[in-house]
Parts: C-alpha cells; sequence; structure tokens
C-alpha cells in the first residue's frame, strides 16, 4: 500500500484469513498510548501475571503489552487469547514458538492478512520485542462489570417528563443519517437532503453501530468502550438525554420493536465481559444482566470468553435475538417478563458475527465467519433452518435483500476472506426448490468486503472492499446490476472522487437514502489527514456530491434514520 497510516493499519488483520497474531474485526488504532483517546483503558484493572517458561518481563513492560493487547488484538483473538476469528495465542502455542520467530511475525507480517507492525512503524523495535514476550505469558483477566458498575455510570442528563411532547425541529428525520466519526468519539446527524450536518454528537469511543427506537425517535449509538448514548431525534437540536456504560468492550445494541412493546426495552451486549443487560427503553436504566458463558455448540466444551455479536429485535415475538460468538448459539430472549426471563438457545455454528433479516422479517440470516456458513433461523418458529456453506470468512453487515431474475427472492452476503458474493434464496413457499440455497455466486473486485447493500427501489448491488490491501480496490466499489448479473461488475472510484490528497482512503459501507435514489459511502481516511462522504446518484451510478467538513473525523458506519428503523436491506 502506498499510503500507511497508523491508525488503519490494524483494521487489516480480519481480511482475508487470520494468521497467528490479529486484531479486532474492525478496530484501528492510534500508538497505544492514544489508541483509545476519551476512553478508559479496559485492560487496566488486570494483573501482571507470571509464567514458568516465559521470558522475563518488567512491571512497566508487563503493563503497556497487555494495553496494547487489548486494544489492537483481543477483537479477533479475545481477551483470554482462546482463538476466535484469529488464532488462539496460549502460551502452550506461543513458547513452543519461542521469542524470535514471534518478532518476526509481528515485524514482517504475513500474506495472509496480518500487518507488519514493526516494518510499517506502528510499533519500534522495542515494543515488537516487548510484544513477543508479553504473549508468552499468560493472559491476565479484566475485572467483571455487573449492575453496581452500570448503575454508577448511568446518567439521565434530561429525564423524560422534561423532554418534548412532540417534534420540535423542522427535520426530516426519515431522511436523517447518524454518521460515526470513529477516532473523535463522535457521531455527526447530516440532514439528507441539504447534506448539511445538522448537529456533532459527543458519544463513547468508535460507535460502532446507530440503532433506531420502533418509534423512530430515539437514536442508541454504542462505542466501542461500551458505552451507550441515547439521542432525542425530537428535540430542537438533537442530543444526548441519557448514557450508560453497560461493560469494558462492546459492539451491539438493539431496541424492542414488537406491537405492544415499542420503545419499551434496549438490549445491549459486551465483549468483556461476555453477557448482555436489558434496559429500559426511555432512560437506559438497567434492569438485567445474563452471562453468556457456556458451553460450545461443536464440542460442547466450557468457554470463558463468549461475546455477544449481533443483536436483532424480533417482528414475531417479544423477543430478541442474540448472537454468542464463541459458543456459536443463537439465543431467544423473550421480554415480556424479564424478572422470569424465558430463553430459547438454537446451537447455529462457530463463530457468529453479523447478519439481518430475509425481505419478510421471518428469516435471521447470519454469518458464521470462521465457520464459512451463514445460518438462518426461523423467529417465527424458533428454530434453526439451515446452515448454508458460502465463501471464505462471510461479512454481510445486514446483507442485501432483492430478486434474483432466475432464482427468485435472494439475500447476499459478501465476503472478508475471497472475492465472491453468496446470494441464497430465501423463498421457500414459491420458490422452494432453491431456498436456504447458494443459487448464486457472483465474483466482485476481491476480499476484504464489509458491506454489500441494495435498495427495493434500486436494480444495484454495491460491493465495498475496505479492506482488500490492494490500494484501487481498498478506495473503490463494485456495482452490480441486479437484473444482469452475468454481466459482472463496473468499478466506481470513489475516493478519487472525493479528491481528499493523500492517505489510505478506504471506502466503506454504502448506505441509501429514505428514497432509494442516493448511495452514501464514507472515505475513511487517517485521523489527521482529511476524510469525507461520497454521494453517488443510484439511477446514473454517477458522482452526486461530496461532504468535506474539518469536523468529519475518520467517518464509518452511517445509518439512516428510516432505512435502520424498518430493516430496509
Amino acid at each position: 500500500m502506498k499510503f500507511v497510516n497508523k491508525s488503519l493499519s490494524a483494521v487489516l488483520v480480519c481480511a482475508l484469513s487470520m494468521p497467528l497474531w490479529a486484531e479486532s474485526e474492525h478496530t484501528m488504532s492510534e500508538k497505544p498510548g492514544v489508541a483509545y483517546e476519551g476512553a478508559p483503558t479496559t485492560i487496566q484493572g488486570a494483573k501482571h501475571v507470571v509464567t514458568p517458561g516465559a521470558p522475563n518481563m518488567t512491571e512497566d513492560e508487563f503493563g503497556r503489552a497487555k494495553k496494547i493487547f487489548f486494544e489492537r488484538c483481543a477483537g479477533c483473538h479475545g481477551v483470554l487469547r482462546k482463538g476466535a476469528t484469529g488464532k488462539p495465542l496460549t502460551p502452550d502455542i506461543t513458547q513452543e514458538k519461542g521469542t524470535d520467530y514471534l518478532k518476526v511475525f509481528i515485524n514482517f507480517g504475513s500474506p495472509a492478512g496480518m500487518p507488519n507492525w514493526g516494518t510499517s512503524g506502528d510499533l519500534t523495535e522495542e515494543e515488537v520485542d516487548m510484544m513477543a514476550r508479553y504473549i508468552q505469558h499468560d493472559p491476565p483477566v479484566p475485572p467483571e462489570w455487573g449492575m453496581e458498575q452500570m448503575k454508577a455510570s448511568w446518567k439521565v442528563k434530561i429525564p423524560v417528563e422534561e423532554r418534548p411532547t412532540k417534534k420540535e425541529n423542522d427535520l426530516d428525520l426519515e431522511n436523517l443519517f447518524s454518521v460515526t466519526l470513529r477516532d473523535s468519539g463522535q457521531v455527526a446527524l447530516i440532514d439528507g437532503h441539504s447534506k448539511e450536518i445538522v448537529s456533532i454528537i459527543k458519544t463513547g469511543y468508535a460507535v460502532h453501530i446507530s440503532r433506531l427506537s420502533a418509534s423512530g425517535r430515539y437514536i442508541f449509538v454504542i462505542g466501542r468502550d461500551a458505552r451507550i448514548n441515547l439521542i432525542d431525534l425530537w428535540m430542537k437540536k438533537p442530543d444526548n438525554v441519557a448514557e450508560i456504560k453497560v461493560g469494558l468492550e462492546a459492539r451491539s445494541v438493539e431496541t424492542s420493536k414488537y406491537k405492544g412493546y415499542e420503545d419499551t426495552y434496549a438490549i445491549a451486549g459486551t465483549y468483556w465481559p461476555p453477557q448482555f443487560v436489558i434496559m429500559n427503553g426511555d432512560t437506559l436504566e438497567p434492569q438485567k444482566i445474563v452471562s453468556t458463558r457456556g458451553m460450545t455448540v461443536d464440542t460442547q466444551e466450557y468457554h470463558p470468553e463468549p461475546r455477544v455479536a449481533a443483536i436483532v429485535a424480533s417482528h414475531e415475538h417479544p423477543e430478541f435475538i442474540v448472537n454468542v460468538k464463541e459458543t456459536g448459539k443463537i439465543l431467544m430472549v423473550n421480554y415480556e417478563d424479564i424478572d422470569n426471563l424465558k430463553m430459547t438457545e438454537i446451537g447455529a455454528a462457530r463463530f457468529l458475527h453479523d447478519g439481518g433479516w430475509d425481505v419478510n422479517k421471518r428469516y435471521f440470516m447470519t454469518a458464521a465467519n470462521k465457520s464459512d456458513k451463514i445460518a438462518v433461523v426461523d423467529s417465527k418458529d424458533n428454530k434453526l433452518t439451515a446452515l448454508v456453506d458460502v465463501g471464505k470468512i462471510p461479512h454481510p453487515g445486514r446483507g442485501a435483500n432483492f430478486i434474483d431474475p432466475e432464482f427468485g427472492p435472494v439475500w447476499a452476503t459478501s465476503h472478508l476472506g475471497d472475492a465472491s458474493v453468496a446470494l441464497i434464496g430465501t423463498d421457500p413457499e414459491n420458490n422452494k426448490e432453491h431456498a436456504w440455497k447458494v443459487v448464486r455466486s457472483l465474483k466482485a473486485q476481491g476480499g476484504g468486503s464489509l458491506f454489500i447493500k441494495t435498495h427495493p427501489k434500486s436494480s444495484n448491488l454495491w460491493v465495498d472492499t475496505a479492506l482488500n490491501p490492494g490500494e484501487k480496490i481498498s478506495q473503490s466499489v463494485a456495482v452490480f446490476d441486479i437484473n444482469n448479473l452475468d454481466k459482472g461488475f463496473e468499478v466506481l472510484p470513489i475516493a478519487e472522487w472525493a479528491d481528499l490528497g493523500e492517505g489510505p482512503k478506504r471506502v466503506v459501507q454504502p448506505e441509501y437514502n429514505r428514497a432509494g435514489d442516493e448511495v452514501w459511502f464514507s472515505v475513511w481516511n487517517g485521523k489527521e489527514q482529511k476524510s469525507a462522504l461520497v454521494i453517488v446518484d443510484d439511477k446514473t451510478r454517477k458522482l452526486k456530491h461530496v461532504i468535506k467538513d474539518e469536523r468529519l473525523i475518520t467517518p464509518t458506519g452511517k445509518f439512516n434514520v428510516y432505512n435502520t428503523q424498518h430493516d430496509v436491506y
């Protein structure tokens, strides 16, 4: 890559295949000392451990190394280094490899997707040596985070009774975008019509997703530091009305959508500790914490760190659907009576990650990415419908629903590990012979895709390749004509259109506007470089607008209010 940025290089690790040493699925960090700027150091409570047979480390070295590992590596390998998307890094493995061998991997990386931490300048020679020694010791265990800690972090900034009783602004909320500004710990609310920034709101560090309440009034955003911010869109100028820290590291938040329970509850799942919490939907007051530690679905062995990945709200029952990554289990969590909580456990496959609904919102389609499968769950009957073999390391985001001209309704996923796009039939009634099978495999630009997207009013299928090591590929997108899939794809030079100057300029996450006639892309540059949002006319595939603003610091995820509220993808 021509331009290497220290806040972006770490993200490469989960592209293609996971080598010996790897990083969080999408985590990108600065130098260790400022990597989680504005966020507490999650590993700080873990104690210095000395392991027989491991090289010596000073107390200072151990403290610095555990911070680097937690911020850069734990997302894929796990805090306890048992392995997930990345391989296990326990002392029985690392001590056998030895310090010199480990230093080579850390310094130079590998073609399989591991960054060259040393030669890129991300780690000094001294830090490379320190990390090679550190991973030969037993992993330190971070502190737990329970109800006492959650309650202490919980703040209601504006009580419910003091909030607006009706919308006090003239914004078209259905065409508002919540845009993650990853490295500044903020989200930008952007008007989809004027393309102007309405508000910049302080949040947790590295917001992973924005989710809308069933009513469309509230935005819930959750950062990697496990802080949730509740934003009220009815205020004259939308802003935070409540916040809570639900753990030490997290990815997922969702709200109740079943009829009669709209806006009643919110749920958040954490990476550490491995658990989820149910909260009041309008205040974030924590009500019920449930641990996810338990047995794996395949070997039925105990796993101490099964992290919560994607969560979606069922439309068939008053339930949340919770992916438990390491155990490969999907939990149907019934919230009718949270004091007497009922859960249905569905065995799927390891390691569960992201996913979304079929077009009818009955079947949950979710990636078991390291198993190279898509699990299909019937949310009406609460049963596993199918495990579908797809390409290498599927990473669909929420996926894409459309009508294949030959095979009928399909849901599509792209992949981190190869260039394929898998189309899975989703109509067991009228197209039974194609249901829950890969009916078509398209070839896109390459591996390293994070998101695939279309819209009910569009005939285009967009595929990003943000984590591809090729500069031209990571800075562009592929677009297919749904009505002529055999034609192949067209490449659009999104980063070139942004005209930002130097930098990695990775293009990530196509997101449609309310009308389905525009597609928004983030051109994600380094923290000290210029970033932008590029808006493309969906019909003509031509550049329509570029949003540049010094406040747009490392934009990544974008969430249109209407599409997110109604699960349109």
